[in-house]
């Protein structure tokens, strides 16, 4: 294969900025070839192109398209049932974030996948960031010890009532499946556990909905969570804080590391604090810090580099940056929240997924929640989360 055919379905704020890529020629060995999407106005933007085909029908679509593989950008409950069509079809799969909605089909997913072969990938775009690259490469060298504590406040993302109003989807339990840890904050989530390599196994959570908008899903959560060696942890995030903040401290036996401001700095113990605790005979002392600025170089390529990254594997065997497989992961950990929040209580790891969509169910079922305005509007491109 020397030409990576892509199809685009669901041509919103983030399909439409995938397929200008692509028809930019920013991508290096793969072209757009069709594109999908029910509603005909967002179709006419590329009808006539001689290089895309249109189709506003998802079967004839993986039908009929000429295509190698797909990016699936479509609203969240939709994500596994398309990428399993895809992988019955032969084709690779890049599918925007989150997984899904909820663990259960997400596992299905995960093993069509495997069962395909196919190149399968998730637009985890930070993960693209030298600076998180730079973080994870010192946890996993050792740098800072046995992890003690992670804490995240991320609450820069902030969004105003006409975005949530910008479409009929959103912000609903039944047509997003959840508010800003399913939609903003999988990010963060993901980073947090690929940066560390820690799963929790206890959730303590505490999600406040509509409080900044009016919206029925959460737009404000505290999470305290438990891992299997003793560490603990604490993850806050909000679209209703302005100014926000981002901060992002993980404590060692060896020292901290802070990642704030696009910055990396290392708090470096010049012994284990284990040691010192158990041999230090001074009362108040503490072991010796040395502050370090961290260089990071590099550029973060975001959504374009995750594209050419899932390009290359499919073209060149290139290893993958975020295997979709992995999408779970961040998944189990806001489901264990908006389980420990439902039921206001903790919640252990592995979760039960049958319980979650039980829940989750009764959410739906249970939504008396009508929008006040919905203008149905393509956001610019620097709102498309």
């Amino acid at each position: 294969m020397n030409l990576f055919k892509i199809g685009v379905i669901g041509i919103g704020n983030m399909g439409t900025s995938h397929i200008q890529r692509l028809l930019n020629k920013e991508i290096a060995g793969a072209a757009v070839t069709a594109v999908c999407d029910g509603r005909e106005e967002r179709l006419s933007l590329y009808r006539g192109s001689a290089e895309i085909d249109c189709f506003t029908d998802v079967d004839k679509f993986f039908n009929e398209a000429d295509m190698d593989g797909v990016i699936i950008a479509t609203p969240h409950y939709s994500h596994p049932e398309l990428a399993l069509k895809a992988f019955s079809k032969g084709l690779h799969v890049l599918l925007e974030k989150p997984a899904g909605v909820y663990t259960r089909n997400v596992l299905e997913m995960n093993e069509a996948a495997k069962e395909s072969g196919k190149v399968f990938s998730l637009m985890y775009n930070q993960r693209t960031s030298p600076l998180y690259q730079k973080l994870r490469a010192l946890i996993q060298a050792g740098e800072i010890g046995e992890i003690k504590r992670t804490n995240w406040i991320v609450t820069n993302w902030y969004r105003s009532q006409s975005y949530y109003d910008s479409s009929d989807w959103r912000a609903t339990w039944s047509g997003e499946g959840g508010g800003v840890l399913l939609n903003q904050a999988p990010h963060q989530i993901d980073l947090w556990q690929w940066t560390t390599g820690l799963m929790p196994v206890k959730v303590q959570a505490f999600c406040k909905e509509g409080k900044n908008h009016d919206i029925e899903v959460e737009d404000e959560v505290t999470a305290f969570v438990e891992y299997e060696n003793g560490a603990t942890g604490v993850f806050i995030t909000s679209t209703g804080e302005a100014p926000g903040t981002n901060r992002f401290e993980i404590a060692g036996d060896r020292g901290k590391l802070v990642v704030e401001n696009d910055q990396l700095l290392f708090y470096r113990l010049t012994q284990s604090e284990r040691e010192f605790n158990a041999t230090f005979t001074g009362g108040f002392g503490e072991p010796e810090c040395w502050k370090i600025e961290v260089p990071v170089y590099g550029e973060s390529t975001e959504h374009k580099g995750i594209i050419q990254n899932w390009t290359d594997a499919v073209l060149n065997g290139a290893p993958l940056l975020s295997p979709g497989e992995e999408g779970v992961k961040g998944l189990e950990i806001s489901n264990a929240i908006y389980l420990s929040s439902w039921m206001k209580e903790a919640v252990t790891l592995p979760l039960d997924a049958d319980l979650y969509y039980e829940k989750l169910q009764e959410k739906i079922q249970g939504s008396t929640f009508t929008k006040k305005t919905v203008k149905n509007v393509i956001l610019d491109v620097q709102g498309t989360h």
